[in-house]
C-alpha cells in the first residue's frame, strides 16, 4: 500500500517542472553524508558559490545532520523528498536506486558506485549468489543510468561486462579519493579531534568487510599484541580504530576491544579515516584500492580466505597477486608487521596501479562537476572531451 501511495505522489510530482540547476544526492540509501556524493557536493560548494546549483541531500534522519548547513536536507520517503527528487535535473547516488525513482526523460542520473576497483565479484559476475530481487532492481537501475564513474581501466572492463549497462563510462577517477592525494595535516588533525585523539597520534585502521552470515568470529585480531608490535616496528604510541561494515553497525558492540582500541563503526566517512590512518588492515573490502593511493602500509587479515571464496564471493584477483601483505592468523599478522619493508612495498603498489590503469589523480570531483555544470546550464548533448574544451 505504501508503495502505491508513493507511486501516486511520484506521478503527480513528475508533472511539475524540473528545476534546471537542482542536484539531488544520497549515499547508501540515506544512511550517511559520505562517499563520492559528499565530495562532489563539497567541491560544488567550494568552487561554485551562490545559487548556480540548488543542492539537495536525502537522509533517513535529517535531524542528525543539522551541522550540514550548506545543503538542503529532506527525509527519505517524505512528501518533500519526492518533490525534490522528481524536480531535480541531476540525480547522484553511490548505490542502486529502487523502483521509487521513476526517472523523467529530461533528468540525468549519475551512478558513482562505491569503489574505485572491486576485489569481490559484483553484479552479473556474482549473479549466482545475489538475491533475485536485487538482480531485478539492479537491471532496472542500470537502464535509468546516464553516466557511470570508473576509477581505472580494470574497473571499466568489469562494468562493461557485469553492470548490465551499455552507456557512457566516465573515466576520470573517483571523487571520494581526491581527499587521499594530499595528506592535509589540518584535515587529519580535524578528523583526529572528532575522534578525541591528539593530533600527533599514530593510527591503525581496521576496516574489514562483512560475511554472508554476519559472522564476527573472523574479526579475532589480538589487539594488545598488535599494538605492541606496531610500537616495536614503527615507534610511538598507537591507537587502533575499528570500523566494521555498515551492515554490522548493530553488531559492533558485541566485539571486545580493550585499551588503545576505539570502535568507529558509526563514523560516516571512511575516506576521512583512511586519510588519518598510518596503517590499514582490511580483508576483501574495496577500500584497500582507495588506500593504495597513499602508498602507506596495508595488510590483509584473511583467516577465512578459502571459506570466503567458496561460500561468499569469488575474487577478481588472487590475493598473492595483490601488492598488499596478507596474513592468515594472528601470529602471521604480527610477523608480517614486524618484517614490513617500505621500499619493496611501495614499488609493488606503483606496479599495481600501473597494471590496473588507474584514472585517479585527485581531480575526479573537478572533472565531474564540469560535466554537471554543462548538464544543468547547457551543452548537455556533447561528449566529455568536447565539453572540457568549451569550459
Amino acid at each position: 500500500m505504501k508503495n502505491w501511495i508513493a507511486l501516486i505522489i511520484i506521478y503527480l510530482c513528475n508533472c511539475l517542472p524540473i528545476k534546471q540547476n537542482k542536484v539531488f544526492l544520497f549515499s547508501y540509501y540515506g544512511s550517511q553524508y559520505g562517499c563520492s556524493p559528499k565530495y562532489i557536493t563539497d567541491y560544488i560548494k567550494k568552487y561554485y558559490p551562490g545559487d548556480r546549483f540548488d543542492v539537495v541531500w536525502a537522509f533517513n534522519d535529517p535531524d542528525s545532520k543539522k551541522h550540514l548547513s550548506h545543503v538542503k536536507k529532506v527525509k527519505i520517503m517524505s512528501l518533500r523528498y519526492f518533490y525534490e527528487l522528481c524536480t531535480s535535473k541531476v540525480v547522484i547516488t553511490n548505490y542502486r536506486t529502487t523502483g521509487l525513482f521513476v526517472k523523467r526523460k529530461k533528468q540525468y542520473y549519475i551512478q558513482t558506485w562505491h569503489s574505485s576497483l572491486r576485489l569481490k565479484h559484483i553484479e552479473k559476475d556474482a549473479e549466482a549468489v545475489l538475491p533475485p530481487s536485487y538482480v531485478k532492481m539492479a537491471k532496472k537501475d542500470s537502464a535509468k543510468c546516464d553516466l557511470l564513474l570508473s576509477g581505472c581501466k580494470y574497473s571499466t572492463a568489469i562494468f562493461k561486462r557485469s553492470f548490465w549497462y551499455g552507456g557512457e563510462i566516465f573515466e576520470h577517477g573517483t571523487p571520494r579519493n581526491d581527499l587521499l592525494f594530499k595528506r592535509n595535516p589540518d584535515k587529519r588533525a580535524d578528523v583526529l579531534e572528532k575522534l578525541n585523539l591528539v593530533s600527533g597520534s599514530k593510527v591503525l585502521l581496521y576496516a574489514p568487510t562483512f560475511r554472508k552470515n554476519n559472522n564476527l568470529e573472523v574479526y579475532n585480531i589480538d589487539w594488545s599484541l598488535l599494538v605492541r608490535q606496531l610500537e616495536s616496528r614503527f615507534g610511538n604510541e598507537w591507537t587502533i580504530l575499528v570500523k566494521l561494515h555498515p551492515h554490522l553497525t548493530a553488531e559492533s558492540g558485541k566485539l571486545t576491544y580493550g585499551d588503545h582500541v576505539k570502535d568507529v563503526t558509526s563514523y560516516d566517512d571512511i575516506q576521512e579515516l583512511l586519510l588519518a590512518a598510518d596503517v590499514l588492515i582490511s580483508d576483501y573490502s574495496s577500500l584497500i584500492f582507495d588506500y593504495s593511493i597513499t602508498k602507506r602500509p596495508c595488510f590483509l587479515y584473511v583467516p577465512d580466505l578459502e571459506e570466503y571464496t567458496r561460500q561468499d564471493r569469488k575474487l577478481y584477483f588472487d590475493i598473492t597477486d595483490l601488492p598488499f601483505i596478507s596474513a592468515t592468523s594472528n601470529n602471521d599478522l604480527l610477523e608480517k608487521v614486524a618484517t614490513f619493508d617500505y621500499v619493496p612495498y611501495r614499488k609493488e603498489i606503483e606496479k599495481f596501479l600501473y597494471k590496473i590503469g588507474t584514472f585517479e589523480d585527485g581531480n575526479a570531483s573537478k572533472q565531474l562537476v564540469k560535466r554537471i555544470d554543462c548538464i544543468c546550464h547547457g551543452q548537455k548533448g556533447k561528449r566529455s572531451e568536447e565539453i572540457y574544451e568549451a569550459v
